[in-house]
């Protein structure tokens, strides 16, 4: 469910539904491959990106953070694990079911073909804004 303090964006999703507008709130987000930090102790999936605020009618960006939570594995491809500077654009997430609920694959798909597979128990994910928004000449362009 959506919370706003102080004009920062909080989300939980615990369903495809909720992920969903995660995805949404998330699209056209960029990290550094070096922002994406898996922790296999505590089964924690945790990405720093600048997002764009679709919400707040755009021309702002804000540090937020993305968490996933009961993480079972994590599959890269086509991304540059060796160059913890390169730069990736978020286009999407979506979730894989598998036949056995509630368990599956979050899938974030990135800018140039890679993705993040993130094989999970079941959906347990925050979304939170960690610093003040500040503002940004460009606005990400879509091909209609």
């Amino acid at each position: 469910m959506p919370e706003v303090s102080r004009g920062r964006l909080k989300l939980r999703a615990e369903d495809a539904d909720d992920l969903a507008v995660i995805s949404a709130a998330l699209q056209d987000a960029v990290a550094k491959i070096g922002d994406i930090r898996f922790e296999a102790q505590t089964r924690l999936l945790t990405i720093a990106f600048n997002r764009y605020r679709w919400e707040a009618g755009g021309r702002s960006r804000v540090r937020s953070a993305l968490q996933l939570s009961s993480v079972e594995q994590v599959e890269a491809r086509r991304l540059r694990r060796d160059a913890p500077d390169a730069v990736v654009e978020l286009l999407a997430i979506t979730f894989e079911p598998d036949a056995e609920p509630p368990g599956g694959a979050v899938v974030l798909n990135f800018a140039g073909g890679g993705d993040l597979k993130v094989r999970v128990e079941c959906i347990d994910a925050i979304l939170a804004d960690v610093s003040e928004p500040w503002p940004t000449p460009r606005t990400p362009r879509h091909e209609a």
